[in-house]
């Protein structure tokens, strides 16, 4: 039995100067998650938000599950104000050299879910360990660190490794992927085994944020 679909829309592709109405907008689809992608500069080479943002984001209204996505490469010094700032789930890469299943066990007792990213240059089994830690695995379909690049349809085996791994072991973490994520990109990720989609670009440029929602939700 497959998760249903869920979709992230990113807030890294809103209007910046008026994110809590983009976040709005999002929710009035019916998207009950929201992906905020947190970058640091040095990881990934760019800035976007910190934990100030989720701040006002809560106080403004936004009720989503904030689906919140470090791109640093030191972690474990933000997991705490991320949850003080109202973060439902907090993924981490697996590339930078830390204690990962310690940053995983830290983040559940904050009272978040947990996540653990991997980069396209990354193979799967780099995070085979961290499956019986983590409530959500996120492969990333572009390099992160700037919205808008294309697809890379080589990831799909490494998604479909993941989710046999899933179901082979039994465990019941989400699969999200995250980049170049369109409704086309969408099925196909689908149909490899993901369940979780973020969609930055295609979704606030789509014409009719409603329909697109629901495109989503009614992938088979």
């Amino acid at each position: 039995m497959r998760n249903p679909p869920i979709l992230s829309p990113s807030l890294l592709a809103g209007d910046h100067g008026q994110l809590a109405a983009s976040a709005k907008a999002a929710e009035q689809t019916g998207a009950n998650w929201l992906h905020l992608d947190i970058m640091d500069g040095h990881f990934v080479p760019n800035l976007s938000f910190g934990p100030e943002v989720l701040v006002a984001l809560r106080r403004a209204g936004a009720k989503q599950f904030f689906d919140t996505h470090l791109m640093l490469e030191e972690p474990g010094r933000y997991i705490e104000p991320f949850a003080k700032a109202g973060a439902n789930l907090i993924s981490i890469h697996i590339e930078p050299r830390y204690d990962h299943h310690e940053v995983l066990k830290r983040i559940h007792t904050l009272g978040c879910q947990a996540g653990i990213v991997i980069n396209p240059g990354t193979p799967a089994s780099a995070i085979e360990s961290s499956l019986l830690d983590v409530d959500l695995v996120l492969v990333m379909t572009v390099q992160p660190g700037f919205g808008g690049q294309p697809f890379r349809s080589d990831m799909l085996p490494k998604i479909e490794q993941i989710d046999r791994w899933r179901h082979e072991r039994d465990l019941k973490f989400r699969l999200e992927v995250d980049g170049g994520i369109d409704l086309s990109t969408a099925q196909q990720c689908r149909d490899a085994g993901a369940d979780t989609f973020v969609a930055g670009t295609s979704f606030f440029k789509a014409r009719d944020l409603r329909s697109y929602a629901g495109a989503i939700a009614n992938m088979v």
